[in-house]
Order: C-alpha cells, then sequence, then structure tokens
C-alpha cells in the first residue's frame, strides 16, 4: 500500500484537534468533519484516514509508549511521528492487514527509529495498561470493580473495531426483507442470533447514502443497544415515557415495538438532540412520539403517568469504548463520581413518573457496577416496599461481542 501525503496531513491535522489543542475535540466529530473537508476524497481514501485516526486514538498509550513520547510535553511536530511510528507497529499488531511496506523519506519522518520504536514496543505488550492504552487509574478502578481478568478480557474486547449493526424498522419492514433488500445492492449482512431485527454487516460501508436508509427502513444501533427497549416489555395502547432520550435511538425502537401506537414521551434536557429525534421520527414514520425538555415542572405534570418508563442514565460510557476510543482519555474520575451522584438522582427522582403497575428499565452503558448493578441494589434496599425486582442483564463485549450494557426491570407495586 502507498502513503499519500494529503492523507497523512489530514490524519495529523485530525490527531491534533482530538489530542493537542486547548479545547480538544470528540474524535468523531472531528473525522467527520475531517471528511468533509475534501470531496474529491475517493472511499480508500476516506478509509485510510478514518481508520487510522480512530486506531492512533485507541492505542494512544502504546504509541506513545514506544516512542519515549509523553503527553505532557508533546509538539505539534510529534504528531507525524506518531502517525508514521503506528504504521511501524500496526505490521506487528495486524500482520494480515492493508500495511505500508516502507515509509516514504520524506523529512517529517526522518527522525524514526524503527529499530528503536520496535524495541519499547515489546516492552510496552508486557504491561497491560500499556498495551490496551488506558490511564492508570481507570486500569485501577476497572480492576477494583471487575477483577484483573474479567478487565483484562473486556478492555482487549474493547480495542477491537466494533461491528455496523443494523436495527430494521418493522413499521416498514422486517430482518429478512431487509436483508433482501441490502443484499440486491451489494450489502451483504450476518443475522445474529437472538435479535428479531439486527443485521450485522460482513464489511463496513456507507449505509447512510442508500434508499432504504433516507426512507426509514433502518437504524444503525448496536445489538447491546436493542436489548434495552424489548426488555422495558411495551404493548400497542401504552403510554410510554423515554426519560434519557437523546437522538432517540430507543424511542424509536419502542415506538416500532408498539406498532406506532399510544404515546410516547421523550424527554431530554439537550434541545438540539430531541430536534434531531424528531427529524429521525419523521424518516421511520413515527407519529406517537411527544418531545418534552426536562426541568422540575414536567416531572411534577408526569408523576404517575406513565405505564412504561426508561431510564437510560448518562454514564461514563466504559462499555461503547471501542466506538469512542478517545473518552478513554477524555473521562475523569471527579467526572465519574459525579455521574453516580446524577444517575442515583434520576433513579429516584424520575421513577416518580410511572404509575402503581407500571415497570421501569434502568440502564447505563458502562461497564461499572458502581454505574449500574449498586444503584440498583442500594434502591431496592431503600425503596423495596414499593418496587418489585424482575430482573437484570448485563452485554459482554468479551464473550457477545455486543457493547457493554445494563439493564434492570422493576415494577411499581
Amino acid at each position: 500500500m502507498r502513503l499519500h501525503r494529503p492523507l497523512v496531513i489530514a490524519t495529523v491535522k485530525a490527531l491534533q484537534e482530538i489530542f493537542f489543542v486547548k479545547n480538544p475535540r470528540q474524535a468523531d466529530k472531528v473525522i467527520e468533519q475531517t471528511l468533509k473537508s475534501n470531496k474529491q476524497w475517493g472511499s480508500r481514501d476516506r478509509a485510510f484516514i478514518a481508520e487510522t485516526t480512530y486506531e492512533i486514538v485507541r492505542y494512544w498509550r502504546l504509541i506513545l509508549f514506544s516512542n519515549n513520547l509523553y503527553e505532557d510535553k508533546l509538539k505539534a511536530p510529534y504528531f507525524w511521528q506518531i502517525v508514521g511510528s503506528w504504521l511501524i507497529i500496526k505490521k506487528r499488531l495486524y500482520p494480515n492487514a492493508d500495511n505500508i511496506d516502507l515509509l516514504p523519506k520524506w523529512d517529517e519522518f526522518s527522525h524514526i527509529q524503527a529499530a528503536k520504536i520496535l524495541d519499547r514496543f515489546e516492552e510496552g505488550m508486557l504491561i497491560r495498561k500499556v498495551r490496551e492504552s488506558v490511564p492508570d487509574w481507570l486500569d485501577q478502578l476497572c480492576v477494583a470493580e471487575l477483577g484483573e481478568e474479567k478487565w483484562g478480557e473486556e478492555i482487549m474486547a474493547m480495542n477491537e473495531q466494533a461491528p455496523v449493526v443494523l436495527r430494521a424498522n418493522t413499521l416498514k419492514t422486517n430482518q429478512d426483507k431487509l436483508q433482501d433488500l441490502l443484499d440486491a445492492i451489494e450489502i451483504e449482512t450476518i443475522v445474529p442470533e437472538g435479535l428479531p431485527d439486527a443485521l450485522v454487516l460482513k464489511q463496513r460501508q456507507s449505509i447512510f447514502r442508500t434508499d432504504y436508509f433516507r426512507q426509514g427502513f433502518f437504524e444503525v444501533q448496536d445489538a447491546g443497544s436493542q436489548l434495552i427497549a424489548p426488555f422495558l416489555d411495551v404493548q400497542p395502547g401504552m403510554r410510554v415515557i423515554d426519560a434519557c432520550a437523546g437522538a432517540g435511538g430507543k424511542s424509536l425502537h419502542l415506538a416500532a415495538l408498539m406498532e406506532n401506537k399510544g404515546k410516547i414521551v421523550s424527554m431530554d434536557i439537550e434541545e438540539y438532540k430531541l430536534v434531531e429525534l424528531m427529524k429521525r421520527a419523521k424518516r421511520n414514520g413515527v407519529d406517537n412520539i411527544e418531545v418534552k425538555l426536562i426541568d422540575p415542572k414536567v416531572l411534577k405534570k408526569y408523576e404517575a403517568s406513565a405505564d412504561r418508563l426508561l431510564l437510560d442514565v448518562p454514564c461514563s460510557g466504559l462499555g461503547v469504548i471501542r466506538r469512542n476510543p478517545d473518552s478513554k482519555w477524555k473521562l475523569t474520575p471527579e467526572f465519574i463520581d459525579n455521574l453516580k451522584v446524577t444517575q442515583w438522582n434520576i433513579l429516584t427522582e424520575y421513577s416518580a413518573m410511572l404509575k402503581s403497575g407500571g415497570k421501569m428499565v434502568f440502564a447505563t452503558c458502562s461497564l461499572l457496577p458502581s454505574e449500574s448493578e449498586n444503584h440498583i441494589k442500594r434502591f431496592m434496599a431503600e425503596f423495596g416496599e414499593q418496587w418489585e425486582f424482575l430482573g437484570e442483564r448485563r452485554t459482554s463485549t468479551a464473550k457477545e461481542g455486543y457493547d457493554g450494557f445494563y439493564m434492570a426491570c422493576l415494577q411499581k407495586k
């Protein structure tokens, strides 16, 4: 594979925006903007920029260690060295990939000494927190909560590229029909076991430009995430509140399960997310969703009004690191501690919107019991006389290949 200079320049600039600027940006936003900046790039060019940037973000600590670089002493020119050294290291990590045979003799690569980099790389591979590229504090926290073996398995799986999973919109099609439609336009998919609406792409492709996406035949939604809406046990005609709806992936799934009948009230504290939700609802042919910005008056208004309540609370996102690898470097212990307080407050305050006899699902995309199981144990210890615990499920990237979700279902007595 030949290395093209404009693509490396774009990758270097993207990495600087993610790690080096005063106000670093999220990797997915940076890559999205970068790919839009040059319409002449072909699919291979775009794939190189996106994949190389994400790979470097994913293995950031290992790459710095291999170069004997330190994050607090980085300078802008070092990002060329980081990209070049990754292309050397990648041949060891992924020998069967479409690798660069030799780095071009560019001035920016002139200080790279492959032998020294590979020696340090081999040292780093013996240290889990370096090999899997996580900060010391995060490694310690996850070992404390999950144990050495489980954390080791999960973080290794999290460093693999996530599959692209679709959810067939059953208001317009179904799993079998969607698979046939996509196959006809040369998009091959696999049917995962135990997920009646899901399809997994055999290879990454641009699916958002297809007519079937524009017509609302499917949404992109991880297999683990697709388990949450059915866990709520909704039925057509119910009144359902999705209290932390975000851009609405689970609200749309609930609408499909309810056959577009009844009412879904999708709430969030960010108005732009609700605007995006309604755009997606229109594309999906959903008209039983109503959106509400959350404030104390709204919570009071909807008290004891819902047959079903979904609390997919804000969390650290440690269960979806493979999709957002830069979160490893932007999370802090203090941020996670504050999230735990927010999660508990949402669980105890928002649960008042559920009717007696109604069911509630509390969900997170975190690996940590302190953000998930522990809240439910505490909730049942303090309020168990009012609630019945119906069950819980945790998905594992290492064992199932799904993102790491936790969900618990409770019924109000």
